[in-house]
């Protein structure tokens, strides 16, 4: 097991990420997946995706000295928690290579710099890495096609050999991650590796905080362990602040002056955004409490669209934005109401009954 790096474009911005290489040196078959760093996380949910896709657990793996699963110190190897975890629930053994030793590991090496130069250039566009790491799997199917460098084999036919070495897999998946009480600071916000900031509630402010953490996302959890907010999960030298807008309404409901700085202000409809800009602390506060009952049943985008439609004559009504909102979210403005049942047949028998018993009656009276 090995980490390289390359560039990917996700959403338009060109990005340096990390892939883990999985090689099999008998066979020399190989897996990658693309990660944003080299955590623990990203590696055990790397080589859970691999496990899962082969069908079988390799009973023995060889990692650099350098990943994020451990590393060996002196005579003494130190692994994180969650591989220890890991570990043991799939039953592999685990040894670690010498630091300065690269010739130990000299297959995935090569393996990293083939998977570079033939998976990744040009340079891929990408916009769900999920998606993306699925697809990578398939993708060693046209490498195993060819011969084997030195056996003149068929990859392919070498990997079956391998694949009757894997152990089981075990019935049950392996939850990738881990789970930490972290303080958040004056702003309710809790740090993760030094530099990446992630919101919780305002109420939350200089309390712990029950986080969990993925190798792609960061779960904000209630003291019961219910999901309150989940972020993407950052990585890089540079800072960052990553905010939820429902835990930024929470904010602004109980400071509605910081509305002009806060990015929901940003997202928002010019009409909706001007109106709000107009109101007073207490007007700005009720509106702001609409937007966050709406947004809870309906999302953001939905409720701040319902809010927009509903302002007519410097007004805006909550009753009409709650029900334009439940009638995008069910219907969508576009949508024409449906015919209904026909009354036609009502009107031939009522209408022509009448005809008849009007005309019976005019010759009776005659």
């Amino acid at each position: 097991m090995d980490f390289g790096e390359a560039d990917f474009e996700v959403n338009g911005v060109c990005r340096r990420m990390k892939y883990l290489t999985v090689s099999f040196p008998y066979s020399n078959d190989g897996f990658t997946q693309v990660f944003g760093g080299e955590t623990a996380e990203c590696v055990c949910q790397g080589l859970r995706n691999i496990f899962e896709y082969i069908g079988g657990v390799p009973p023995l793996l060889i990692f650099d000295n350098a990943t994020g699963v451990g590393r060996r110190v002196g005579s003494q190897v130190h692994e994180t928690e969650l591989f220890q975890r890991f570990r043991a629930h799939y039953g592999c053994r685990v040894k670690f290579c010498n630091p300065y030793a690269g010739y130990e590991k000299g297959n995935v090496e090569r393996k990293v710099g083939y998977v570079r130069a033939n998976l990744f250039v040009p340079v891929p566009k990408v916009h769900d890495f999920r998606t993306y790491n699925r697809q990578l799997l398939k993708r060693h199917e046209e490498k195993a096609q060819e011969p084997h460098y030195k056996k003149g084999v068929c990859i392919a036919e070498l990997f079956e050999e391998d694949c009757a070495a894997l152990r089981p897999l075990p019935r049950k998946a392996f939850h990738v991650c881990r789970y930490e009480w972290l303080k958040a600071d004056g702003y309710g916000k809790v740090c993760l590796d030094g530099k990446h900031y992630y919101s919780t509630r305002p109420e939350n402010s200089h309390q712990r905080v029950l986080v969990g953490i993925y190798a792609d996302k960061v779960d904000i959890l209630q003291d019961d362990g219910t999901l309150l907010v989940s972020h993407k999960r950052e990585f890089g030298p540079e800072r960052t602040d990553s905010n939820d807008y429902r835990t930024t309404l929470c904010t602004l409901m109980k400071n509605p002056g910081a509305w002009e700085n806060s990015g929901i202000r940003q997202q928002a409809p010019a009409i909706l955004r001007d109106y709000l800009d107009q109101q007073d602390r207490r007007g700005r506060k009720a509106q702001l409490r609409t937007l966050a009952e709406l947004t809870d049943h309906y999302g953001l985008e939905t409720a701040m669209a319902a809010m927009e439609r509903s302002i007519h004559g410097g007004r805006l009504s909550s009753c009409d934005a709650t029900v334009l909102a439940e009638r995008i979210a069910s219907f969508g403005l576009d949508t024409r109401p449906t015919a209904g049942p026909s009354l036609a047949v009502y009107d031939r028998a009522f209408l022509r009954g009448g005809d008849r018993h009007d005309t019976e009656n005019e010759g009776h009276v005659g």
